[in-house]
């Protein structure tokens, strides 16, 4: 069965290739953003798989309710503690941050930044409501800059996920890092995104990771993938030459009625019948 990826930079293809050994697994989506444009979990999902969507944003929370209903779907962040915090939102994007800082880059840029109160949990207290019993294949954190106080609401004493992905800066200059590795996990692979830990209970995974996606993945990238031919690009180039064709067809009408026209056909049957 070809795989079809959605995610923007092959995560969900390397995850596969790591875990499509087990069925119905589980995982934990914190930054979920959209459902399907970019989505880590839209083809784990497709494929039986449920887990724990994490978005604060509303239109992005609403869409998830929609088209993801066996997951459980949350509007709230991720923090150190149960707080209510400030929220900097920017619709229709995956910009949305708790960073004030941040957020007041993308405002001098010109975006639209909207603040909004959210609820806070940690990751801990996630993990005991929705994954008391079972394991947690993978973790994905995209919190633009919240990345710290995400992670130190995580008891990883307590919970294991067997692979975390985290969005990370370029320069790879995280501060965070000794978080991860100081409770067992190591670096495998940066993929220009995101950085993949293991935790070192499943290091035999780490093979998965060694190789870029290639063609013995069998996969194909969902419709519209900004990886993919643009469609819209090829279907607008269609509709207009069936626009041309019939401005053409008309205007070849329209000579066929013209008296010229006429004049022209009748001096040829003459001319052959000469």
């Amino acid at each position: 069965m070809t795989f079809i990826s959605y995610a923007q930079n092959f995560e969900d293809i390397r995850l596969w290739r790591a875990l499509k050994f087990f069925e119905h697994g589980f995982y934990i989506d914190v930054g979920a953003n959209d459902p399907v444009s970019d989505s880590v979990t839209k083809a784990f999902y497709d494929r039986g798989w449920t887990g724990v969507n994490v978005e604060p944003v509303q239109d992005f929370y609403d869409k998830l309710s929609q088209l993801r209903p066996n997951d459980t779907n949350l509007q709230c962040v991720v923090g150190e503690s149960a707080d209510d915090l400030t929220f900097y939102g920017i619709a229709g994007t995956g910009l949305s941050t708790l960073d004030p800082a941040l957020a007041q880059q993308h405002k001098d840029a010109g975006m639209d930044v909207r603040t909004q109160t959210v609820k806070s949990r940690t990751l801990t207290s996630i993990c005991e409501q929705y994954a008391q019993d079972r394991p947690i294949h993978f973790l994905k954190i995209d919190v633009e800059g919240h990345e710290e106080t995400v992670l130190r609401g995580m008891d990883f004493s307590q919970y294991r996920p067997w692979i975390i992905l985290i969005e990370t800066p370029w320069n790879r200059d995280q501060t965070w890092e000794t978080l991860i590795t100081g409770a067992g996990y190591h670096s495998i692979l940066f993929d220009g995104i995101n950085t993949f830990y293991l935790a070192e209970e499943h290091l035999h995974l780490k093979g998965a990771f060694e190789l870029p996606p290639c063609n013995l993945d069998e996969f194909q990238f969902c419709e519209g993938h900004k990886f993919s031919h643009p469609i819209a690009d090829t279907e607008k180039a269609l509709a207009s030459a069936l626009q041309r064709a019939e401005q053409a067809e008309a205007q070849l009408r329209a000579m066929q009625n013209s008296r010229a026209w006429r004049a022209v056909q009748k001096l040829k049957t003459v001319l052959r019948r000469a």
